[in-house]
């Protein structure tokens, strides 16, 4: 049974090829390509699923959104169990936090500041509050980086992949300058063999 990558071009969905990349599980991708003039997915991805977005997997019948479940399940399913911590330890629990603070803390910032870069002079009010914001949350990254350079324990984690969009982020804005270790994070990703694989196959992207 195939599983299939509903790839979306500068995407959130790079990360899900580089975990599959690095677990080796075989996989199709189908790429889609966001409008020129407005940054949108192409209706074509709302025939995938009703929300229009990637990442969204397709395997044996199932379609998955949401690239923290689809990181759960891949890693629970698809032969990615040694990246997340054993259940009831305290690792496991971190692991928790920080794939949740992926997407439902870091991104609203990052969003917002996406957004408002299209209004120019109309989004100048709110713009200190997303850059405070932007670097609470930058620093609180920096600060929870351990000293192997990894989010969690001394090697990959679920937790990496999550944090690594981010991250990315941080580092394509001028912001991992004063963050060390998340710069160190970020240039460790992009050495890894596999991340080079996934983004041959998914195609670059920039979110500066």
């Amino acid at each position: 049974m195939t599983l299939i990558v509903h790839h979306l071009n500068n995407s959130r969905s790079q990360r899900i090829l580089w975990l599959l990349e690095e677990i080796g599980r075989p996989y199709e991708i189908r790429h889609y390509q966001r409008d020129a003039v407005t940054n949108l997915a192409p209706p074509e991805l709302a025939a995938v699923h009703p929300l229009g977005k990637s990442p969204v997997i397709e395997y044996n019948g199932r379609v998955i959104c949401e690239s923290g479940a689809i990181t759960e399940y891949i890693c629970e399913r698809h032969g990615g169990e040694a990246f997340v911590p054993a259940r009831g330890t305290d690792e496991h629990v971190r692991h928790l936090e920080l794939i949740h603070f992926a997407e439902g803390s870091v991104m609203t910032p990052i969003l917002l500041g996406l957004y408002a870069g299209r209004l120019g002079e109309a989004a100048a009010p709110i713009l200190p509050r997303i850059d405070e914001q932007l670097n609470s949350h930058f620093d609180y990254m920096e600060n929870q980086l351990n000293d192997s350079g990894h989010f969690i324990g001394n090697s990959l984690s679920a937790a990496d992949f999550m944090l690594s969009f981010p991250a990315e982020v941080a580092a394509m804005q001028g912001r991992t300058a004063t963050r060390p270790k998340l710069d160190a994070f970020v240039k460790m990703i992009h050495a890894r063999p596999a991340w080079q694989r996934a983004l041959e196959k998914g195609g670059p992207y920039n979110f500066a």
